[in-house]
């Protein structure tokens, strides 16, 4: 018999559906929490996290499902639970707060607890139900402050007080002495520094857990190719081997996890994000166009099938995430012992290849040791001998295996889906599938960027204010304003009009700029905040850092160097150089943290190389001169038609050609012209030479 919903009813995220029936008496977050704990005088639990959270799972059923834990929650503190997707302003400040409070990394589930006056008093992300590991237990946490609440309230407070001032004084003071001529050694410095971080036995970067953080392999690699570093290259290369060979990729169905658990990419954290899958797509992408490996466009299309198959809604947006857990037990879907799939294949020769292919042993790699009564003998699929080192009749035979394990494993009970859909995740989804498209060819990928942004324009934009909302989920859409929507986005339409010259997508891609410009940039200090203004947040902050995703003034900088260039109007790039001025203080302090920024400072100081197209965009000719443009390895290039809202040089272009025609230009300077997609790429490289 399910526990009576709490005031979490009516909430539209799945994550906090997922607590909709715990006795804890939940609220979201708002003024009703706020007021309550203000009313009461009780501290509040801010408990954040995301619905295919391993470790949120494994909190709520020891301690959220409870009784005798609801009990303390109830009588003594305001208990708020807070999707990290749906907010990730609330998220970002308060992991900030744990972060200064503790010292420590954070992660989640996060735990803060807050005065009444939302100021942060004291953190931690997973508490145990008994005392483990040196580490104290839920309940023991719960009447320790609960007692000091009692006991010591004004020393709480003072304290709280002191953390929401510390945080106001390093997130949204401006920096010490903004520079606008950064210096060049940055970019030389940061490479070095991210090389230095190699794992030279497994790749990646750091020891266990491996992240891919797709912002660090992509600046490695447009820095090592542009400054000649041969070993930063090969990095990128080695560690995008490992990974699509590794547990973290899933050998049947396509699609990356969030991480591996171990140094050597094999056993995932089985959780398989949007915004991680969208980024590896253009990694691999640009792999495949350096090195011509047919394995990284393969990886590039296996990830792309699993999240138009199992992540798409028929409308046309994309889902943000797959759960690692399913029937209650992390990886329960994607493991396999060894009996099992003997009994499948049937077949000795059929048995012996997956074995040693996939790496298969009758005690297995994997073993979930949170899990009370875990399953054992479990395979993690990984290729324990490359596909690339099989022999032909080998190649020839495994998708066979590999069809019926997937169509066995289609009969399993799927993990759980988040499927609300969000406005930013989907930005760089759109971005992926449209290069995809042409890249690869494939008409599936370019139809999926067609029908996400006609979704995105009639599901998330409003066209008369101007506003893009951050969630739609079952046709509601929220009202939270986020940066990050407006960045991300405006990045996938570029990269959609890259990849088709259509000028009503160059024209939205404006419009969500100026959207952009008006609600969150800072024209004081410079620099975009995270979020407008709002009295539930006692700090504004201004992205910087890259995580899992780009930092979003990163995005914003970058993007709006591009419409500099594309459109003609300097004012984009006024506001690109006065965002990288803001953060010039955190770039010589810890240049290896932002290297999507980085990447923005490169492509100012060096300049872009502009491919105009002049010809019908659907025309084959054209296509095939627009692939051209876009295979070819190279930072700092970008391709645009002659239609609609571009600058007045580029327009002049259209009169100078007949038939389908490409101009490599640097400014107003350009290479003769050409309708040879061959000789095209021989110009491109011949420009990439240049100093």
């Amino acid at each position: 018999m399910p526990h009576p919903p709490n005031h979490l009813a009516g909430e539209a995220s799945p994550y906090l559906r997922q607590h909709l029936h715990n006795p804890v008496d939940w609220y979201p977050w708002g003024e009703a929490a706020f007021a309550r704990a203000r009313e009461l005088d009780r501290p509040i639990l801010l408990s954040i996290g995301y619905s295919t959270c391993h470790w949120c799972h494994v909190m709520e059923r020891e301690s959220f499902e409870s009784e005798a834990i609801a009990a303390l929650l109830n009588q003594h503190f305001v208990s708020i639970k807070v999707d990290r997707e749906e907010r990730p302003d609330v998220d970002q400040i308060y992991m900030a707060a744990y972060q200064a409070l503790s010292s420590e990394g954070g992660g989640w589930p996060l735990h803060l607890f807050l005065t009444p006056e939302l100021e942060p008093f004291y953190g931690g992300t997973y508490f145990p139900p008994q005392p483990a590991h040196g580490r104290a237990s839920f309940t023991m946490v719960l009447e320790s402050l609960h007692h000091t609440w009692t006991h010591e309230r004004a020393k709480v407070r003072q304290h709280g007080a002191q953390t929401a001032q510390q945080l106001r004084h390093a997130l949204a003071a401006d920096p010490p002495s903004p520079d606008p001529e950064l210096a060049s050694h940055l970019l030389p410095r940061a490479l070095e520094e991210l090389q230095r971080g190699y794992d030279r036995e497994q790749g990646g970067w750091g020891r266990a857990p491996k992240f891919p953080r797709p912002s660090h392999p992509l600046f490695l690699l447009h820095q090592g190719w542009l400054q000649g570093e041969e070993a930063a290259l090969e990095q990128v290369i080695t560690t995008a081997r490992r990974m699509q060979e590794g547990g973290i990729f899933d050998q049947l169905g396509g699609g990356f996890a969030r991480y591996a658990v171990d140094r050597e990419w094999l056993v995932p954290h089985f959780e398989k994000m949007l915004y991680d899958n969208a980024q590896l797509v253009h990694l691999y992408l640009d792999l495949w166009g350096l090195t011509g490996e047919e394995s990284f466009a393969q990886t590039a299309r296996d990830t792309l099938d699993y999240l138009l198959r199992d992540m798409t809604h028929a409308q046309g947006g994309f889902f943000s995430a797959e759960d690692a857990d399913s029937e209650g037990k992390e990886g329960k879907f994607y493991t396999w012992t060894l009996a099992e799939i003997a009994e499948l294949l049937g077949d000795d020769q059929l048995l012996d290849l997956a074995t040693r292919h996939y790496g298969l042993t009758p005690s297995g790699n994997f073993l979930d040791h949170s899990d009370p009564q875990p399953l054992l003998n479990q395979n993690v699929l990984h290729q324990a001998i490359p596909f690339r080192q099989l022999t032909p009749d080998e190649q020839e035979t495994l998708p066979q295996i590999r069809a019926q394990l997937l169509e066995a494993r289609s009969q399993r009970i799927r993990p759980g889906l988040d499927d609300k859909i969000l406005t930013s995740w989907n930005g760089l989804m759109l971005g992926a599938c449209a290069r995809a498209g042409l890249l690869l060819q494939e008409e599936r990928y370019a139809q999926a960027a067609r029908e996400n942004l006609a979704f995105l324009r009639k599901a998330l934009w409003d066209s008369r204010s101007k506003r893009l909302s951050h969630r739609w989920h079952e046709g509601h859409r929220d009202r939270a304003q986020l940066l990050e929507d407006y960045a991300f986005l405006l990045e996938g339409l570029l990269w959609h009009y890259q990849s088709t010259l259509e000028a009503g997508t160059l024209a939205w891609a404006i419009e969500i700029s100026e959207s952009m410009i008006a609600r969150f940039h800072d024209p004081k200090a410079g620099g975009f905040f995270q979020a407008p203004e709002q009295e539930d947040l006692f700090v504004r902050m201004k992205p910087d850092w890259d995580g899992a995703t780009p930092a979003e003034n990163s995005v914003a900088l970058r993007s709006l160097l591009r419409l500099a260039e594309i459109t003609g109007q300097n004012r984009y790039r006024e506001l690109a150089e006065n965002t990288l001025a803001y953060f010039a203080d955190t770039l010589e302090r810890s240049p290896h943290a932002l290297p999507s920024m980085l990447l923005g400072l490169s492509e100012m100081q060096t300049g872009f190389t502009r491919i105009v197209l002049v010809g019908d965009p659907q025309a084959s000719q054209t296509r095939a001169l627009l692939r051209a443009s876009l295979a070819a390895p190279g930072p700092a290039r970008l391709v645009l038609g002659t239609e609609g809202p571009v600058d007045p040089f580029t327009a002049t272009l259209a009169h100078q050609a007949t038939r389908p025609t490409a101009f490599v230009c640097q400014g107003r300077q350009c290479l003769l012209p050409t309708s040879d997609p061959a000789q095209l790429a021989q110009n491109l490289s011949q420009r990439a030479a240049q100093p």
